[in-house]
């Protein structure tokens, strides 16, 4: 997902994001585990949940188009699945854990604007069944975003 410059002022649960001119809060909820990409994972029974963060859609503005991953298909930690383009510009999504996709949000084909709307909950883009589970907490946590987001 796209980069962009912000400050480094912040509050609990929350990160000022400046993009350009224009600068306002970004959510980053503290129960989820983050990439350095800008996707969020969310470990629920066994699989992770997956999705772009708040700061990504931010950057990314109008979600237009959602290209989802196959269920079935294996992915690996770090490695694009798909696409999300926007009224900016157009940006992979990689996966945060090495897997195999068992879920996958349909409703982002004729909605795209979740990942707007609720990046971390109806906006959510698959679920994967983890190769190793234990990979999931090598993942960024919310305090170690929070400061990547701010350099």
């Amino acid at each position: 997902m796209p980069r962009s410059a912000t400050s480094p002022r912040s509050t609990p649960g929350r990160s000022v994001s400046c993009s350009g001119s224009v600068c306002g809060l970004v959510n980053v909820p503290d129960d989820l585990r983050y990439t350095a990409d800008h996707e969020w994972a969310r470990l629920e029974d066994g699989r992770v949940r997956v999705g772009i963060t708040d700061y990504a859609q931010d950057a990314l503005g109008d979600v237009v188009f959602v290209q989802l991953p196959e269920v079935g298909a294996q992915v690996t930690a770090g490695g694009s699945f798909g696409e999300v383009e926007s009224t900016k510009s157009v940006s992979d999504v990689y996966a945060p854990v090495t897997g195999t996709v068992v879920e996958a949000n349909s409703e982002l084909t004729d909605v795209p604007q979740r990942l707007n709307e609720d990046p971390y909950g109806e906006g959510w883009i698959c679920a994967i069944e983890p190769a190793d589970e234990n990979a999931f907490g090598s993942l960024l946590d919310a305090d170690a975003y929070r400061k990547l987001i701010a350099e």
